[in-house]
């Protein structure tokens, strides 16, 4: 049995007339009773009770006909959701996100225009730390990421391309000495008691602060370790130490808090867009097109880069 005689089927049935039916299916009259009767002896049993002057269906018909209908339908369901599916308009999209991400404009920009062009593809969404994204990425849990990796080295088989660049800020309590300054240098916080991220924590950004700092001529001092940022603001309000974080954080608003530029070289933090090299789909495809566009908008508009 072929979907052509499901349909044949359904337009005999519904028009009870074999001539209005082949015209309806743009076949001649004696291929469609032809192939009715095809249908007929692979069933096992008339479909349709037949004399000079009218065809009707049989209790055997009447029958088949709503599963006719429904297989049909189902069929067309799904020619058009693999249609769908192969344009990228359905299935699942992975995504890691670093935890300072939901500060910026970027990930939330990327995510509306997505689900706007996009409504039918779910999005599955995973704060992570840059470090463990690549593997997961290898092991194919994520399809894409945004990853702060700053030195650390990108595995094999990782594609990376930077969207964007991040100042840093050192955060202060406001009853520092330097509170109130409009730049600071690094090494002007040489006798400060640090805030970090625990050594463990592979995010690029403890490299990158503890350069820097060689770089001012000194050792950072660590006194308190934090893998969270916005604990790391909090114990810089409660009067721990200092902290180094990306300026995007600056919207985390706490009494007694200041976010004070960098003016040491290289105290940026840069933004990637990162996903295996190869097997993507047209899923990823579609999406490092769009997160191109919006960050094409953002350079455009004057906002972050």
């Amino acid at each position: 049995m072929e979907l052509r005689h499901l349909r044949y089927f359904v337009a005999v049935a519904e028009e009870l007339n074999f001539t209005r039916a082949a015209e309806r299916l743009h076949i001649g009259q004696p291929p469609l009773s032809m192939q009715i009767r095809d249908l007929e002896a692979e069933l096992g049993t008339s479909l349709f009770d037949r004399s000079r002057r009218r065809v009707e269906l049989s209790e055997a018909g009447r029958r088949f006909l709503d599963h006719a209908r429904d297989i049909l339908a189902r069929s067309n369901e799904a020619m058009e959701e693999a249609r769908r599916a192969g344009r990228g308009e359905l299935g699942l999209l992975r995504i890691g996100f670093t935890a300072s991400l939901p500060y910026t404009s970027i990930l939330t920009d990327v995510l509306y225009a997505y689900r706007q062009r996009f409504p039918k593809v779910d999005l599955q969404l995973r704060e992570m730390f840059s470090s463990d994204q690549f593997p997961a990425m290898l092991r194919r849990e994520i399809d894409v990421g945004f990853v702060r990796h700053g030195s650390m080295e990108v595995p094999p088989g990782i594609v990376t391309r930077e969207i964007g660049r991040h100042p840093l800020r050192l955060v202060v309590n406001s009853a520092h000495p330097l509170a109130e300054r409009s730049e600071v240098a690094l090494a002007e916080f040489e006798s400060d008691g640090f805030i970090a991220y625990p050594p463990e924590i592979n995010i690029g950004l403890p490299a990158m602060f503890r350069s820097l700092c060689r770089a001012a001529g000194f050792e950072p001092r660590i006194v308190q370790f934090a893998r969270e940022a916005t604990t790391q603001i909090a114990l810089v309000a409660a009067g721990l130490g200092v902290a180094l974080l990306p300026a995007p954080l600056e919207c985390v608003q706490l009494p007694r808090v200041r976010y004070l530029p960098v003016s040491d070289e290289g105290a940026v933090l840069a933004l990637a867009l990162a996903h295996p090299a190869e097997g993507g789909g047209v899923l990823l495809t579609q999406f490092l097109d769009l997160v191109g566009q919006v960050i094409a908008g953002h350079s455009t508009d004057g906002g972050e880069a």
